[in-house]
């Protein structure tokens, strides 16, 4: 024991330049404060430690005692209140006046304590060995740091009996994690997961110095790197390493956040040179029981740890490992008699869990182990070794997978979705279905519907004279030259339709009336414009434009605003397409008159208008391009056909 404090004191002494530059720790005397983005830190002697506030995520910061002096910077060794929240930048950490070392809020009067000693605080100090010191006012300590580790050990500090490290939860988050490391009473230094009890099935890695060298055996870190257990009697029970040769190094004990216990090493130089790791646990990063969560179990790809779950389950956080696995069916459908599941069995080797069996059984084969879970709705798994055949519940603890285990794990898995769900889902596909072909047909029947107006129209082309000169001049008809389009009142309208009884067709703009002319009892078409919206106006001017170069024959009616008409009636929009009997298209097929480049025209948009797929049926606006000759149509696909009809 001399001999490692006389080491201790040799290598601060080389640490810290010499004796002759050796600075006395700064006294922080009631009053003082920090603050997280101003003054944030009180520094040991030689800077290599530091007290204060380092940053936990943005804008966020603990409280706590960090490196502050090497090439890796803030490289935490304690850190007070460790499961609070981190705090903001309004805060100040103060010594008060009355003996308090306090976080205080800037913006309230809410403070919480960063250490409770048992007296009043006078002072504090900062050291070089990384331990921070509180005094009362005869300058006595009443409390430091080295007394209160989280997850680390420091050289000259001891993890005494009963004492324990605790992981962090990772890298970048000081808070509790998932193991600790307990120098026990029986004086065996003990890895268990945070929330397993100190039973030696929980445990993954010890001393094996249970019951050797007494009832208080601590551990001890040297400044050289020696790691060993020691009694009360100064003799060493057990050496984890012999110390280390190389000079201007400073050595640190840390259990990491994968559970594994590593020994640390960093140079004094300030080079930018990093860490190096000198001693560890174990090498094998699956061995820390409890690493891949409930039911998940962990492979290891290039020394890598892996967390996977097992066939019929699936991850309870996606990106958070530890958090484990989950069934993705529910389990009780096992006992439905009614829709009662058929469950199979899935294999996995070498992989096994904790062995915790409510019932084993003596088979002589795998396939007689399988088949005992799966007649048991309680058996969730089984686990087949030498004969025997464990039958397991959820949830299954520490799994993993080891190529040296010659245990076979089945775990009972559902192929399938349950069948009582089936009806619901196939009546809401069938739903879905049905509304997809109402939707299909309405579309086809609009596109027929003006499909045919456009092909009457153009069948109309040379008859059109004829009709118009028949027309009575008492039924207010204003017939403008080259059969340009005319107008109707609403009232004419009206009654031409019989009050808009028989609907033949829809628009993009409007429904379509079958209506009947007094003077000559010609059938017509009434369109009854219902978007009266700005571009639906622009819309209508454009298509008569067009209609009207085309010289077909069109009579259209813009309303009449009367007084008595209701408020839906005045957005009304008409136009009355003249027709023709069915014969008059043969007429005009065979008629020497007959511009057959404008008939072709016509029937080529009137098949592409016709096509079964919709999506290649062309729009309303280029149906009207391509009739007015601005746009070629190609030859439909039964073009061929349709003039062998012919």
């Amino acid at each position: 024991m001399a001999n490692s404090l006389l080491s201790f004191l040799v290598l601060l002494s080389a640490i810290y330049c010499g004796t002759a530059q050796q600075k006395v720790a700064k006294t922080i005397g009631q009053g003082s404060s920090l603050t997280p983005t101003g003054n944030s830190s009180w520094l040991s002697p030689s800077g290599l430690f530091a007290f204060g506030f380092y940053p936990q995520g943005d804008n966020r910061y603990r409280v706590g005692i960090f490196f502050a002096g090497l090439a890796v910077n803030k490289t935490v060794v304690w850190t007070a209140n460790r499961d609070d929240p981190p705090v903001s930048d309004y805060v100040t950490l103060r010594l008060t006046t009355d003996g308090r070392l306090i976080l205080q809020q800037q913006s309230q009067d809410s403070t919480t304590d960063i250490v409770n000693p048992d007296q009043s605080v006078s002072s504090a100090s900062m050291l070089d060995t990384g331990n921070f010191v509180l005094y009362d006012s005869n300058q006595k300590k009443i409390w430091q740091s080295f007394d209160h580790p989280t997850d680390t050990i420091l050289p000259g500090q001891i993890l005494s009996k009963g004492q324990e490290l605790f992981s962090s939860r990772s890298e970048s988050d000081y808070s509790t994690g998932l193991f600790r490391l307990k120098m026990q009473s029986d004086s065996n230094l003990v890895q268990y997961p945070v929330d397993a009890t100190d039973a030696p099935q929980d445990a993954y890695w010890n001393t094996v110095t249970y019951g050797i060298g007494g009832v208080n055996v601590t551990l001890n870190l040297d400044p050289d790197g020696h790691l060993y257990l020691l009694n009360n009697s100064a003799i060493i029970v057990k050496n984890l390493t012999d110390g280390f040769p190389e000079k201007q190094r400073i050595y640190l004990l840390k259990i990491d956040p994968d559970g594994i216990l590593r020994l640390y090493s960093f140079p004094l130089d300030r080079r930018g040179r990093s860490s190096s790791i000198v001693w560890q646990s174990s090498v094998d990063r699956c061995d820390p029981k409890g690493i891949c969560g409930l039911n998940g179990y962990c492979t290891l790809y290039d020394n890598e740890p892996k967390c996977e779950c097992p066939p019929g389950f699936n991850y309870v956080s996606a990106g958070n490992w530890t958090a484990g696995c989950e069934r993705n069916y529910s389990a009780d459908r096992c006992k439905n008699n009614e829709r009662r599941i058929q469950y199979s069995m899935r294999s996995l080797e070498n992989t096994l869990w904790e062995d915790d069996p409510y019932s084993v059984l003596k088979l002589k084969s795998t396939e007689e182990c399988k088949s005992a879970c799966l007649e048991d709705c309680d058996c969730e798994a089984a686990f087949y070794k030498d004969g025997d055949c464990s039958k397991q519940k959820l949830p299954l603890r520490y799994g993993r997978r080891l190529l040296s285990e010659s245990n076979i794990a089945y775990i009972k898995w559902a192929p399938s979705t349950p069948e009582k769900a089936a009806p619901t889902d196939s009546k809401t596909k069938n739903k879905k279905e049905r509304r997809l072909l109402i939707l299909l047909i309405s579309v086809s029947l609009v596109a027929l519907a003006f499909t045919i107006f456009l092909i009457f129209g153009f069948v109309a082309y040379r008859k059109c004279s004829w009709a118009s000169k028949r027309i009575s001049v008492n039924v207010n008809f204003e017939l403008m030259e080259d059969i340009a389009p005319q107008s109707f009142t609403y009232a004419e309208l009206v009654k031409v339709t019989n009050g808009f009884q028989e609907e033949i067709g829809r628009g993009s703009s409007g429904t379509v009336y079958k209506g009947t002319l007094d003077f000559n009892n010609k059938v017509v078409a009434v369109k009854r414009l219902e978007n009266m919206l700005a571009d639906g106006e622009k819309e209508f001017q454009n298509e008569m434009k067009v209609i009207g170069r085309t010289h077909h024959q069109i009579l259209c009616c813009r309303k009449s605003v009367v007084l008595g008409l209701s408020e839906e009636e005045a957005v009304l929009e008409e136009w009355v397409y003249q027709c023709f009997e069915n014969n008059e298209l043969a007429k005009l097929v065979t008629g020497l008159e007959t511009d057959m480049i404008k008939f072709e025209r016509m029937v080529r948009v009137g098949l592409w208008c016709v096509l079964d797929e919709p999506s290649i049926r062309p729009s309303m606006k280029k149906v009207l391009l391509m009739l007015e000759g601005t746009v070629d149509i190609p030859a439909p696909p039964s073009l061929r056909s349709y003039f062998t009809a012919i």
